[in-house]
């Protein structure tokens, strides 16, 4: 349904992933797509749906089940003038092509002083919430965003999913971009040309409140969203953080966020120990240090492998455990 007013009609976050390709397809013959699967079937979640038909088989490309080739045919690419977009199928099949990830697509600009860039965006479908079983449902960022060169980035909106894949595409410097599986069908009312690209680097306060502070990222920030509404009924008042940006991170919006209320939870699907929250916490005990009523806390997945999919529920961070860690910051003054 679309409103004359502002061109604007509702979308999945799928529907403006495809649209954000194929506006980047259309405006410039050097950006291309290829993984497996991505051309006739459209990928197995359809982001790359209708792209082969529009484009052609040599810009939208499948390729061989070889995570590894396909990456680095994708650097080849890229220092040869072109803007690869790859597709990797599930979270868990990046790890055959770390090896390229890290020691070439992170350290190419650095290694040649600045004269190859790589402008590379590799797209991870991640997370869990869909019923997927191991090696379908990994949360991973901790590895990328440990590795120097590169930049990592999740939406957790229609909107955002939009505008950082433009953003993406668009950057010189590699780029993991972390598309949250279970938000692929999420909606929302949206005008790809009436709505700004918002830039890599950057969160944005989704919810602001007096008590404390939920700061999460991708598939969290609803289940962040969610809590802040139900804490209402034990008159807290949640401000909740989109990261949308894990590297580079954004100290100014968190650390003003933080000191507002003096109390701060970190709130991801992937595992705890080491996991991106750690570096969140320790972010914020350094700078907000003084101004903070009680530690920081985090509600993350279990140290454990990927559960079946009738557990998954309990190894996902749910409302219930976000609002008892927000009990655990009252309590600890």
């Amino acid at each position: 349904m679309t409103s004359p007013a502002t061109n604007a009609a509702t979308m999945t976050m799928a529907q403006a992933l495809n649209t954000a390709l194929r506006g980047a397809m259309r405006e410039d013959r050097d950006v291309l797509v290829l993984g497996e699967d991505v051309g006739t079937l459209g990928g197995v979640f359809r982001i790359t749906d209708g792209l082969a038909a529009e484009f052609g088989a040599r810009r939208c490309l499948d390729t061989p089940l070889a995570e590894a080739g396909i990456l680095g045919t994708a650097v080849g690419m890229a220092m040869y003038g072109l803007r690869p977009v790859v597709e990797m199928q599930f979270d868990a099949f990046v790890y055959p092509a770390f090896e390229q990830l890290v020691s070439h697509v992170a350290k190419m600009r650095n290694r040649t002083a600045g004269r190859i860039a790589l402008p590379i965006t590799i797209r991870v479908p991640y997370g869990g919430g869909i019923g997927g079983v191991e090696h379908h449902s990994d949360s991973s960022e901790s590895y990328y965003a440990h590795t120097p060169g590169l930049h990592v980035v999740t939406p957790a909106t229609v909107g955002d999913a939009h505008g950082l894949l433009r953003a993406a595409i668009a950057s010189n410097d590699p780029v993991v971009f972390l598309e949250p599986k279970r938000l692929y069908w999420s909606k929302d009312e949206f005008a790809p040309t009436d709505t700004p690209v918002p830039p890599i680097g950057r969160a944005v306060v989704r919810r602001t409140g007096a008590s404390a502070t939920l700061l999460t990222y991708g598939p969290s920030v609803p289940v962040c969203l969610e809590a802040a509404e139900a804490a209402k009924a034990e008159g807290w008042d949640l401000s909740v953080v989109d990261l949308r940006s894990l590297v580079p991170f954004d100290d100014e919006t968190v650390c003003a966020a933080v000191r507002a209320t003096g109390r701060a939870v970190v709130v991801h699907e992937a595992s705890g120990y080491a996991g991106f929250g750690a570096e969140i916490a320790a972010r914020v005990s350094e700078r907000c240090f003084h101004h903070l009523a009680a530690p920081v806390l985090r509600v993350t997945g279990f140290d454990i492998p990927y559960p079946p999919p009738m557990l998954e529920r309990h190894h996902l961070p749910g409302v219930d455990r976000i609002l008892d860690a927000v009990a655990r910051l009252q309590w600890e003054q």
